[in-house]
């Protein structure tokens, strides 16, 4: 007797995603399955990234339906993402309360306490996601210390306007916009709550961000008012948390992943700055602790993106507003912060793929 549509799902789930490690059924990659008259035909949709894996998906589930006693017949379709891009979706860009709707992943980067490395986390990964060949906006979210001036060298820039639109930094690869780019420089920002909600909703929908592919947003630490008026405007892909290895930092940590959990806000990993540091003598010296992060992420349950040392050039390139040279002067630092990235775009990836919205899709003969 020929297979069922129950046993050639359930044979479909033995393919699995070469990259994420998971099977297509639980990557929702399987869109469609029909069984008729001795033939099962298969709809499978992949990210843009995955569409290389085409030809082999195919084969495994040619055999497998074949295996079933059904002829099989099975399609495919590719996510269509602007850029170079690892997946499509995220962002449901027809969503009439969207204010970005040309912004596919949004990605919040915050802290649960100040100087942990947050900014320096959000430069380089979005300077990093800018140089694997993704469209990327990084918006300074620190209302009250924006860190971008410096870190980025937008100091040195005026800032522009175009029908009321604010026309954002284009430099090291990215778009960027900060509110110390509209205030005068040194002047504290004295603001109760509605004043900064004002100005992180100016700086978020006022900019002219254009079709990107990610738009990073650099919180201020703590849990207050800037990332409540961020969850209730934006429909964010996710959030990456930064702390450094010791325990008053983890303590902190743990506030901001339950902020953002509560806030409905998927935690897409735990970022440990300042980690280690190596002296002259190339011994690594574990300044703050070793791996404190590390088993944060295994205690909340979220990913651990990876660790990123204490080092010289990073803080240099930092204060001199120039992130490029983070991944052309220092071959141990570049690999690094590729790694991060690599690994932040690896749980968006596994995120939207367990249920996120789809993009548009382009059906392949």
């Amino acid at each position: 007797m020929a297979g069922t549509k129950e046993q050639v799902v359930s044979a479909l789930r033995e393919i699995e995603d070469p990259e994420l490690r998971r099977d297509i059924v639980g990557l929702n990659m399987v869109q469609s399955v029909e069984v008729e008259t001795g033939r099962a035909t298969v709809g499978i949709k992949l990210p843009r990234r995955a569409g290389r894996f085409k030809e082999q998906f195919r084969a495994e589930a040619v055999e497998k339906i074949t295996a079933l006693g059904l002829e099989p017949e099975v399609s495919f379709s590719i996510e269509l993402a602007g850029g170079a891009t690892p997946e499509a979706g995220g962002t449901d860009a027809s969503a009439s309360n969207n204010p970005l709707p040309n912004v596919k992943h949004i990605i919040a980067v915050g802290a649960g306490k100040g100087g942990v490395g947050k900014s320096t986390v959000s430069v380089n990964l979005a300077v990093g996601l800018a140089r694997a060949g993704a469209k990327v906006g990084l918006m300074d979210g620190d209302i009250y210390g924006p860190s971008l001036p410096t870190m980025l060298g937008t100091d040195r820039y005026q800032v522009k306007t175009i029908s009321k639109m604010i026309v954002p930094f284009e430099l090291h690869g990215i778009k960027a916009m900060t509110i110390g780019a509209l205030v005068e420089d040194d002047k504290p920002l004295i603001w109760r709550g509605p004043m900064a909600h004002g100005a992180f909703q100016q700086l978020a929908t006022q900019t002219d961000w254009g079709e990107l592919d990610y738009l990073i947003i650099d919180l201020p630490p703590g849990t207050g008012d800037v990332p409540l008026t961020m969850s209730q405007l934006l429909p964010l892909t996710g959030a990456i948390v930064v702390c450094t290895p010791q325990k008053v930092a983890q303590d902190d940590a743990k506030r901001a992943i339950q902020m953002f959990r509560q806030l409905n806000v998927e935690v897409l990993g735990l970022v440990e700055n300042m980690s280690y540091f190596i002296g002259d003598d190339g011994k690594e010296y574990d300044l703050f602790g070793k791996g404190g992060a590390e088993m944060l992420a295994q205690q909340a349950g979220v990913p651990f993106l990876g660790a990123v040392p204490i080092n010289m050039n990073l803080r240099r390139n930092g204060d001199a507003g120039d992130p490029t040279a983070n991944y052309t002067g220092d071959d141990q630092l570049a690999k690094e912060l590729d790694a991060l990235t690599r690994a932040a775009v690896h749980h968006v990836s596994v995120h939207v793929m367990s249920g996120a919205a789809a993009g548009p899709t382009l059906t392949i003969s």
